[in-house]
């Protein structure tokens, strides 16, 4: 069921004078079916457009879904210069908040786990993950750490496994950042799932409590041959309180005002 009403589980910051209004998504799991993703984003940045959003995320590789073969991510991989992307692009021009979003990235050969920055149609820039697992051997791992600014906030964003590693957290606030965003997929076999429901946000809680910044993270949710992406997407402020979660197993959006 879309956007139900998420939990709220703490007490939110003090807000700035002028808070820019961000928005994270859970949305379905969804595997080589651009077309659905595509209509998933335009449906939650309308629907942000219409509450003020400046800002909304959607979860890791969600344009194609997460693949870990390379063949299938070969196949399904877009290079963000190519006319499928400008295509992609074009679909998202008419909206006004810049839109967050993971993909495949194909690269002069090599393939990157990437979360893309686009605004009116327009690439403002990408981030690549910089920490591999090992089932990820088939992308390359990205080095670099770019921010971005939208109204009056600068935000940097992580990918899923990266925050386990303090440096990719600190590498960001060192450039002046009061948000990450966390682009997730959780998939996982339904043990492993289990023991990880809540360990993905603790681990994010350590990140931001040692950086004293908001995190926000975008997961996909949904069950398939054996596995389960419960959903982690969550707010969680600098003071380290998870102040709104979207329950397990449902789709839907938070907003917050930072």
């Amino acid at each position: 069921m879309a956007n139900k009403k998420p939990f709220h589980l703490g007490n939110e910051a003090p807000l700035k004078a002028n808070p820019t209004k961000v928005a994270v998504c859970q949305v379905p799991d969804l595997q080589n079916d651009m077309e659905s993703s595509i209509r998933w984003i335009k449906k939650f940045t309308k629907e942000a457009e219409q509450k003020q959003v400046s800002l909304i995320c959607f979860p890791e590789c969600f344009l194609q879904g997460y693949f870990t073969e390379e063949l299938p991510a070969r196949k399904y991989a877009v290079n963000v210069h190519s006319n499928l992307f400008d295509e992609i692009l074009g679909q998202l021009a008419q909206y006004k908040p810049v839109i967050v979003f993971g993909l495949i990235e194909e690269d002069k050969g090599l393939l990157f786990n990437t979360a893309v920055v686009v605004k009116g149609g327009l690439l403002i820039g990408r981030y690549r993950k910089t920490h591999l697992l090992d089932g990820e051997s088939l992308f390359t791992a990205g080095f670099e750490y770019p921010v971005f600014d939208v109204d009056n906030l600068r935000f940097g964003i992580n990918i899923c496994y990266d925050t386990q590693f303090p440096e990719t957290t600190a590498k960001l606030t060192d450039q002046g950042v009061e948000l990450i965003l966390c682009v997730s997929n959780t998939m996982m076999s339904l043990k492993k799932a289990e023991k990880f429901k809540y360990l993905h946000l603790s681990m994010r809680t350590e990140r931001v409590k040692e950086n004293k910044i908001w995190m926000l993270s975008a997961d996909i949710t949904g069950k398939r041959e054996g596995r389960i992406a419960y959903g982690s997407t969550s707010a969680i402020n600098p003071s380290g309180q998870i102040t709104e979660q979207i329950p397990f197993l449902e789709t839907g959006m938070i907003i917050v005002e930072i």
